[in-house]
């Protein structure tokens, strides 16, 4: 194990992993990693007092809710839909947990359930890795992942996301943090205000799997092609389209928090963001400092491939093949009012 003066021992998982933490320190930002889930489980700001994230002081708590809070998850994040996909011609059935309908967030033992080996640390920097082996929660191919998290000269959080795999395989990897720039999850985040450079969102059936159509955002209340308060969090788990297809690191969505004056850049590689105003979430236990989240104490940005693109083909790709290499590129850049 890679040993450094920023790690430290953070507990022992219920299956017996020892988990560790990273702090990361740059500027006016400062970060906690753990590698269980490769979660972010602390941001904060200068100047700001309370939490950027949603997240726990205990590993314990990441154990007793499925919340994915600031996790990578994957191998195929998001609904595949009924977990039934076609890859290269063959048939899957990927793992589905209890109660789910479909496929969700790469299994009930997907990746942001299990613990990443710390490969590279600077007190910027963190690179994590895990290996997940062929038929694991229903994928073919053996697949290997790493996720860098860096805290930049310029006040962003950084996240690269590497895989590769020795066969044809789903792969979609995300981080799911939720974003609260006001009181850190004390209150909703409906004041906050967002603008998402998207002219087209997927529509969704009663299960949250989309249904095929790509509708346009003109006149609806998934227009937010100019900065405006989110309104009532409840309305959004939705993907918003901003391309066809993977390409340059390009800014993509903004959130304000009117009070605190914190601001977030999105900058991304990716196709899709899907927008989670955390209207279903559940907590049993206390946040960080103690917090309680209720819904809509956070907003997820989660910057991605299209949800169940294996089953859609005017989807973007989702399928990584043997010779290639996925790199997924997110950056939140963060500023306050007036600085």
């Amino acid at each position: 194990m890679l040993e450094a003066a920023n790690i430290e021992d953070w507990g022992t998982t219920k299956k017996g992993s020892p988990v560790k933490r990273i702090k990361l320190r740059n500027g006016a930002l400062t970060a906690s990693i753990i590698t269980y889930g490769a979660a972010v489980q602390d941001l904060r700001l200068q100047g700001h007092d309370a939490p950027l994230v949603l997240g726990f002081d205990t590993l314990s708590a990441y154990e007793n809710n499925r919340t994915f809070f600031g996790a990578i998850v994957g191998r195929c994040a998001n609904r595949v839909s009924n977990g039934k996909c076609q890859i290269a011609g063959v048939e899957y059935n990927l793992a589905r947990g209890e109660g789910d309908v479909h496929h969700l967030h790469g299994g009930p033992d997907g990746f942001f359930s299990r613990c990443w080996d710390i490969v590279d640390v600077s007190d910027s920097s963190v690179t994590l890795e895990i290996v997940s082996a062929d038929g694991d929660q229903g994928y073919p191919g053996n697949l290997t992942a790493q996720c860098i998290y860096k805290l930049t000269d310029d006040n962003a959080l950084s996240i690269e996301l590497v895989a590769q795999s020795d066969q044809p395989t789903l792969c979609n990897l995300v981080n799911h943090n939720y974003f609260n720039l006001e009181d850190g999850g004390l209150n909703d985040i409906n004041l906050h205000r967002l603008r998402v450079d998207a002219e087209r969102y997927l529509v969704s059936d009663d299960t949250n799997a989309p249904t095929g159509e790509i509708a346009d955002v003109s006149h609806t209340l998934f227009d937010f092609r100019g900065l405006r308060p989110i309104g009532d969090f409840k309305n959004y788990d939705h993907n918003f389209c901003l391309a066809d297809t993977r390409r340059s690191l390009t800014e993509v969505a903004r959130l304000v928090a009117p009070s605190s004056g914190v601001e977030m850049d999105v900058l991304t590689t990716e196709p899709g963001v899907h927008v989670y105003g955390s209207g279903s979430l559940s907590v049993s236990d206390a946040g960080l400092d103690s917090l309680t989240y209720k819904q809509g104490a956070g907003i997820c940005l989660e910057t991605q491939i299209w949800p169940d693109a294996i089953n859609h083909t005017a989807f973007p790709e989702v399928v990584l093949m043997p010779d290639e290499t996925l790199t997924q590129h997110t950056l939140y850049r963060f500023t306050r009012a007036g600085e």
